[in-house]
């Protein structure tokens, strides 16, 4: 008696399929990317740039797939096939501290900066009012903007919650990270929530940034941690603050670099302008 045989999936079809992307591909392509971007960004900066190895390295990112490319390999992360995204640890945290429960006072107003799903928190959407944007949108309901060029004068106090979830660590200028949270501290209402999401070793295993250098410049920036989370051994680390007073240290020392540990590590940094 013949077997039977399985009906074939056609490889086109996405309903509810994984992600064809294996997470140690994925990885890999979003970690060139941070270095081609870092390349990038320094030989632009640089008095006398190389024209030649400028072209090469904007060669390279082409042939990864471009910005596009960094995008959809991100957005696979975030599939429910590999446990979601990180709004997930942001909704728990604010559902935990009661603001679930604050519709006689209106929705919250949420800026999520690097949004690659229009989505994301559809399933609040009774009590949180979210504008989704990043550099490239990849859907309509996404608002293509730079958030370092957004008018600060005109967002003002503006925003409930900012989300900063996996956007500083892909900005390559050290000191733009550091423009991109006082723009957040401005942008956001008296008590607003910002949400700062990074890999894991831009902090535990950086050169020049520890969890406390890190506590210290958001101190510094009128910040106060609310939630932190993160493991051994992890992937992430997230942190919840609430926009507060600065405790009005001088900035001088948050503006060049100190190397604080030796050894093997990576260049992450965060600058004040």
């Amino acid at each position: 008696m013949p077997r039977t045989r399985k009906k074939k999936i056609p490889v086109t079809s996405t309903d509810k399929a994984s992600s064809s992307s294996t997470p140690t591909s994925s990885r890999t392509v979003i970690r060139r990317f941070h270095v081609l971007l870092k390349k990038q960004g320094q030989l632009k900066n640089a008095f006398s740039a190389n024209a030649e190895a400028l072209g090469e390295i904007e060669r390279e990112i082409d042939e990864l797939g471009g910005l596009a490319a960094y995008q959809r390999m991100s957005s696979i992360g975030q599939g429910d096939d590999r446990g979601g995204g990180s709004e997930k640890v942001l909704i728990q945290w604010l559902i935990d501290m009661g603001l679930r429960k604050r519709e006689a006072k209106g929705k919250l107003r949420l800026l999520e900066v690097g949004a690659l799903k229009p989505d994301n928190y559809r399933t609040c959407t009774s009590w949180i009012d979210t504008t989704p944007m990043d550099l490239r949108s990849r859907h309509p309901s996404i608002l293509e903007q730079d958030f370092l060029l957004m008018d600060e004068d005109e967002n003002r106090g503006k925003w409930d919650i900012i989300s900063l979830s996996l956007v500083v660590n892909f900005v390559p200028d050290p000191r733009d990270r550091g423009r991109m949270l006082c723009l957040a501290h401005s942008m956001l209402a008296p008590d607003g929530l910002l949400f700062l999401a990074l890999p894991l070793p831009c902090v535990e295993n950086s050169r020049y940034l520890t969890f406390d250098i890190l506590q210290s410049l958001m101190n510094v920036l009128g910040f106060t941690e609310v939630q932190r989370k993160w493991k051994k051994g992890g992937k992430m680390a997230y942190w919840l603050y609430r926009k507060s007073e600065s405790d009005h240290k001088p900035l001088d020392e948050y503006r060049k670099k100190t190397v604080c540990r030796q050894g093997d590590r990576n260049n992450f940094a965060i600058l004040f302008p």
